[in-house]
C-alpha cells in the first residue's frame, strides 16, 4: 500500500489516455495535482538514468539547488545506482510506473518515489514525470538531506509493452 500522494500520481497517469502504451506528454496536466505540485519533477531519459528538466520547489529545497539539467543519478549513492537505472529503463520498457523506496542521512522517514514514462508528439518515449512523496512529515530544511539510497524498487500495474519503433542498420531493417 502507498502513500496516498504516491498512489494519486500512479491514479492520474493510468487515466491518461494510451497509458498502457506510454501516454503523450501533452495529455499530463500538472496542475491538476494540486497540493503535489511541488514535489513533481519532470525528466529526459538519458544513456545512465534521467536528467531534470524541471523540479518542484520542494525537490529543490530537498537537495538544496536548482535541479534543471542535473543528472538523477548524480542524488543517488553510489551502490543504488544500478537499481535506480534499472528503475527508469523498466519503467519505459514496461510502460507502467514504478515506485522505489528511498532513505537519506538528515531525512526523517523515506521516501516513495514513483516515475512514469511519457512520449514527446514524434512519438518518443524519453520523457519521466515522477513525484517525490515523504512518508512521515519533514521539517524545513536548511541544507541538502545527502545521497539518496535507493531500498526497493517495484513496477505498479499490469506491464504492458511499449510501442515498437523499426530500426534500420545501413538501410536494412533489423528490428
Amino acid at each position: 500500500m502507498f502513500h496516498p500522494g504516491t498512489q494519486n500520481l500512479i491514479d492520474h497517469w493510468a487515466a491518461l489516455p494510451e497509458a498502457g502504451r506510454i501516454p503523450a506528454r501533452a495529455s499530463f496536466e500538472p496542475m491538476r495535482m494540486g497540493r503535489l505540485v511541488p514535489q513533481l519533477f519532470t525528466a529526459d531519459r538519458a544513456s545512465e538514468g534521467a536528467t531534470f528538466r524541471l523540479a518542484g520547489a520542494w525537490i529543490e529545497t530537498l537537495h538544496a539547488r536548482p535541479m534543471r539539467g542535473v543528472s538523477w543519478l548524480e542524488l543517488w549513492a553510489p551502490t543504488s545506482r544500478p537499481l535506480v537505472a534499472s528503475a527508469v529503463v523498466q519503467t519505459f520498457r514496461e510502460a507502467r510506473p514504478v515506485v522505489m523506496v528511498a532513505e537519506a542521512s538528515r531525512l526523517r522517514g523515506v521516501l516513495e518515489i514513483v516515475i512514469a514514462p511519457l512520449r514527446q508528439p514524434d512519438g518518443t518515449a524519453d520523457r519521466l514525470i515522477g513525484l517525490y512523496q515523504p512518508v512521515a512529515e519533514q521539517e524545513r530544511r536548511r541544507e541538502a538531506v545527502g545521497p539518496l539510497t535507493a531500498r526497493l524498487s517495484i513496477g505498479v500495474g499490469t506491464p504492458s509493452r511499449a510501442p515498437l519503433t523499426l530500426a534500420a542498420l545501413d538501410g536494412r531493417r533489423i528490428a
